[in-house]
């Protein structure tokens, strides 16, 4: 139906499905690992991964709703965080209502109370956890959760994180030139693990393959000190590159970042090496960051991440999401600040480009978000047979 304003005709064909509320009971989890062997090592700044796993969720309701996710890359600590799932989360929650995600959230919180174990896992169960039972509560209401978390807009940009080290020249450019053959906007360079004039004009080698129209971000992984983060950025000045990312080192990083932001003409971007709601807000509070890339599956979750991002829009922060584009994708087309969605290469993520039977795009530059109820995850069971890691 089309309707008219004065002059302006209002196409509402995109309008969202009417909301069908379905009380559901949380009965049961299954919590599957996976690990994929990646075909080289893929270096980083300061660290390599040679596989790409994460964990596959499913919250079973009374119902007989599932809620689905998968979450994560943490190929030390997976059969942990698994545990804790089920043997911590589960109990707190066991028999509960949905859709109440605020309340299960703070249901789930007590297990990282205890001062004597590493927070961050628990943190880790609650985001598994948390986006399965966002997408139980999804598929309640009938709707995909990018409407459900504000309906901002049904098409992201998407970037590719790439730019590794241990790559030449030529098989740098080739990689940028598969991008582009991909549907895929930009690339994440990474840097931080040579010389400021090295990685320089290591990210030349990326802007001159693959043309002035494709968008360029580095990201050093806290790799650089705040003096060569400086001479990265004089140095590529000529490179029109939309941020340059955990430019400096851990230890002193908030003080940094906002010595950094002042001095640099190139927006400055953090948030993904935070795993709370709080650190994240002294970043932002502080003036370090332009853009904020907190991770959902590191962080607690979709609904800790919105939180985060209503902050963010308080204070004028862009918002992005470290790599997990099978939930970022949601959460980013939600809310009104969202920025780029990123996806890796094939060969650096074959879960992403294999796991879903009905992953969209990306094309021409976007990936596009379906109606699908929750996230829309349709997995493919013969591809988890085969790379399940918990036998």
């Amino acid at each position: 139906m089309t309707q008219t304003r004065g002059d302006l005709k209002i196409q509402d064909s995109a309008a969202p499905p009417a909301v069908r509320p379905v009380s559901l009971h949380v009965e049961r989890v299954e919590v599957i690992p996976l690990r994929i062997p990646l075909s080289r090592v893929f270096q980083g700044s300061k660290y390599s991964m040679d596989s790409r796993c994460t964990l596959i969720t499913r919250v079973i309701t009374r119902e007989g709703v599932i809620g689905i996710s998968y979450n994560g890359d943490e190929p030390n600590t997976q059969l942990e965080i698994a545990r804790i799932i089920c043997d911590e989360l589960l109990p707190l929650i066991k028999g509960q209502e949905l859709p109440a995600n605020a309340r299960l959230w703070e249901a789930m919180l007590p297990p990282s109370y205890n001062i004597l174990r590493d927070r961050r896992l628990v943190i880790m169960a609650i985001a598994a956890l948390d986006s399965a039972l966002w997408d139980a509560a999804g598929k309640a209401m009938g709707m995909p959760l990018w409407r459900v978390w504000g309906g901002s807009r049904s098409a992201l940009p998407v970037i590719a994180i790439g730019g590794y080290y241990n790559q030449t020249d030529a098989e740098l450019g080739s990689e940028m030139e598969d991008y582009l053959r991909l549907g895929i906007a930009g690339c994440k360079f990474k840097i931080g693990g040579a010389s400021p004039e090295e990685d320089a004009r290591r990210v030349s080698v990326a802007r001159a393959a693959a043309g002035e129209g494709f968008v360029l971000m580095v990201d050093a992984n806290q790799g650089y000190t705040v003096p060569e983060a400086l001479d990265f950025a004089r140095r590529s000045e000529h490179l029109n590159l939309r941020w340059f990312e955990e430019p400096v080192r851990w230890i002193n990083d908030r003080v940094d970042l906002r010595v950094l932001r002042q001095k640099c003409a190139i927006p400055i971007t953090a948030g993904q090496s935070e795993f709370t709601r709080a650190g994240v807000r002294d970043l932002i509070v502080s003036g370090a960051i332009d853009v904020c890339n907190f991770d959902a599956s590191w962080g607690g979750g979709p609904t800790e991440w919105l939180r985060v991002a209503a902050i963010a829009l308080s204070y004028g922060v862009e918002m992005a999401h470290h790599e997990e584009p099978q939930i970022a994708a949601q959460l980013l087309a939600g809310v009104p600040n969202g920025t780029y969605l990123e996806c890796f290469h094939p060969d650096r993520d074959p879960i992403f480009w294999n796991l879903l039977v009905n992953r969209s795009g990306p094309a021409n530059g976007f990936y596009q978000l379906t109606d699908a109820p929750g996230l829309g995850l349709e997995l493919d069971e013969d591809f988890i047979e085969r790379w399940r890691d918990d036998r």
